[in-house]
């Protein structure tokens, strides 16, 4: 496809939000245009959210799962991994101590731990809420009732990735799980009011740059709040030890085109990235993103949420981690959100 026609495209979505996915997969197809695709996301999101960056204080509380994700370190069949879980008051210090860190937002993540009920969750929630912090749950796949119990005891925002939108890939990387359930717990959440998260993996075996772009054009659909992007990173634990990892250039790709078709959704830079290169997040917080989620689980539970290997900052601590967050911050001009950061519905010039 000619230089030009690829500066019609990136422009269209610059000013429109608008591509369909022949133009989507175009732009993901073309090596030469990362810089400029970064730099339209970034002038795109300095318009929508501004120069804030929110920081989500992030409680791995289980790695326990009954899911068998081919991909996930966490699958019910690793017979390797260390399992944990902690107890209800161990997950409210964390919290308190995340808002002593200044995070107005925990994100509250585990496997698919039947443990945790519904009920459990939400008196959890409720001590956490009269914290005055945001709740993020990502928990995995729930029933509408159950959704709805955690949106009445506070839950204000819910991850749930998609991983990908192609059914016959979704189900062969999911065994036992159903590509159409994953679909309506997304809709379920989003009519119960909640802020939807969701997000793909990038480098899946059998992918393609075309299911990407669907990907892309789900999330709008879904008029997704907050986008997470990240490479798929092979562990060695799991039936997907020796595929290839995802490709960070593809996934920078995949961030700055949704902010470019997405304008007003948080977008993290994820962890993952910078598996795969040096100072990753902070490239990516130049490519479109704007939230970071640091870890501020406790001791060697970090090392255990063993979702990939090569994990960083697996041995620092949680005031380690907001320390060294905020000073990359610092450095590329940006600043640490006062808010909770929810998302903006109209443009905000600044």
């Amino acid at each position: 496809m000619s230089d030009k026609m690829i500066l019609q495209y990136l422009k269209k979505a610059q000013m429109t939000h608008e591509l369909n996915q022949n133009e989507l997969t175009a732009l993901l197809s073309d090596t030469t245009i990362d810089d400029t695709l970064a730099a339209a996301a970034d002038q795109v999101r300095l318009k929508y959210v501004g120069n804030s960056i929110h920081l989500r204080g992030l409680i791995e509380f289980s790695n326990i799962c009954r899911q068998n994700c081919m991909y996930c370190g966490l699958r019910r069949d690793n017979p390797h991994i260390e399992r944990y879980r902690l107890t209800p008051s161990e997950i409210v210090k964390l919290a308190e101590k995340a808002r002593r860190y200044g995070y107005k937002t925990v994100v509250l993540q585990s496997g698919e731990d039947m443990y945790f009920s519904a009920n459990i969750l939400a008196e959890i929630i409720k001590q956490i809420k009269k914290m005055d912090m945001a709740v993020t749950l990502s928990i995995g796949e729930r029933s509408y009732e159950e959704y709805e119990l955690l949106k009445k005891a506070g839950a204000d925002r819910y991850l749930l990735r998609i991983e990908t939108t192609s059914k016959k890939l979704y189900e062969a990387l999911d065994p036992a799980m159903s590509f159409n359930n994953r679909k309506s717990c997304l809709f379920n959440l989003r009519k119960l009011g909640y802020e939807v998260g969701t997000g793909c993996l990038v480098g899946l075996p059998g992918q393609t740059i075309e299911s990407l772009a669907q990907d892309i054009l789900f999330f709008k659909q879904l008029d997704a709040d907050m986008i997470g992007i990240g490479p798929l990173i092979p562990n060695q634990d799991t039936p997907l030890a020796k595929a290839a990892k995802g490709d960070f250039t593809l996934t920078r790709r995949m961030v700055s085109l949704i902010r470019l078709l997405l304008p007003e959704a948080n977008i993290p830079a994820t962890t993952a990235m910078e598996t795969l290169k040096t100072d990753a997040r902070i490239i990516i917080l130049q490519s479109g993103a704007n939230v970071v989620m640091p870890n501020v689980t406790e001791g060697d539970y970090r090392r255990k949420y063993a979702l990939y290997p090569g994990k960083i900052c697996v041995a620092d601590t949680p005031a380690q981690c907001r320390s060294c967050i905020g000073g990359k911050i610092k450095s590329i001009g940006r600043y640490v959100a006062a808010d909770k950061g929810f998302r903006q519905h109209q443009p905000r010039l600044t």
